[in-house]
């Protein structure tokens, strides 16, 4: 695929004028089509000062790929290298992406991981998680930060889901990248190999909730986003339920 096939697919990439969409916007977008192969194409969802959050929608269990773009350089970083390696390696050329960086290790988050890599793509993955990689080039940290295009997003560990989950944050934003940890209603399943209930709500409570304000923007790994202000009254709901 080309990539003047690629922005026939693109939607509301770089409007103009620039528009916010709207979840019921995002949801409604078109898949395409071809040889079996599910794709949404990348729709802006939200626009700061610094930087374009953009998504697409890949794979079996509809995955959310971010592609956080700077507004000063167009250097960007991409969330998640779940699934359509070709699809997602023409927007990551475009948009001048050097780093992958992965949330966790699931199966569906990681389908295009080797694909991009042999790219020229590096990949970022938690230690724990590593193991569940087909290859990977750096192991996350805890508190570090990646700089591009004159922004920075931080690693947050945040075990639960998986032992080596983590949540990218982007500092001067008001975006926070959840992976499986955190969805509206509720934390990620932690029914699999290597997950723990009272880890992920240990997680949710000290790391992120405690820190983050009301108006902070959880985008998860699958499905729409909300705020913490929305899901904030529900946190000892949440415990008390359990997994």
């Amino acid at each position: 695929m080309g990539l003047a096939t690629v922005n026939f697919y693109i939607i509301e990439l770089y409007p103009n004028p620039i528009k916010t969409l709207s979840n019921r916007d995002v949801v409604s977008s078109n898949h395409r089509v071809d040889e079996g192969v599910k794709v949404e194409a990348f729709t802006k969802l939200f626009e700061d000062g610094s930087a374009v959050v953009n998504r697409c929608v890949v794979g079996d269990l509809d995955n959310n790929v971010y592609i956080v773009t700077s507004k000063s350089t167009g250097e960007s970083i991409l969330i998640d290298a779940a699934d359509e390696g070709d699809y997602l390696e023409e927007f990551a050329k475009a948009l001048k992406v050097r780093t992958v960086l992965e949330t966790h290790g699931h199966y569906d988050h990681i389908g295009a991981v080797e694909h991009l890599r042999d790219a020229g793509f590096e990949v970022v993955v938690g230690k724990e998680d590593a193991f569940l990689l087909p290859s990977y080039d750096l192991l996350a940290a805890d508190g570090e930060a990646y700089e591009f295009g004159g922004l920075t997003i931080e690693n947050i560990s945040t075990p639960g889901h998986t032992d080596g989950s983590f949540c990218f944050y982007l500092h001067g934003s008001n975006f926070l990248f959840t992976g499986d940890t955190l969805f509206p209603g509720g934390p990620g399943a932690t029914h699999f190999p290597g997950g723990n209930f009272g880890k992920i709500m240990d997680s949710l409570t000290d790391r992120l909730f405690n820190r983050f304000s009301d108006d902070v923007i959880i985008l998860p790994g699958h499905g729409r986003y909300t705020t913490f202000g929305s899901e904030r009254p529900h946190l000892e709901e949440w415990a008390l339920r359990g997994d």
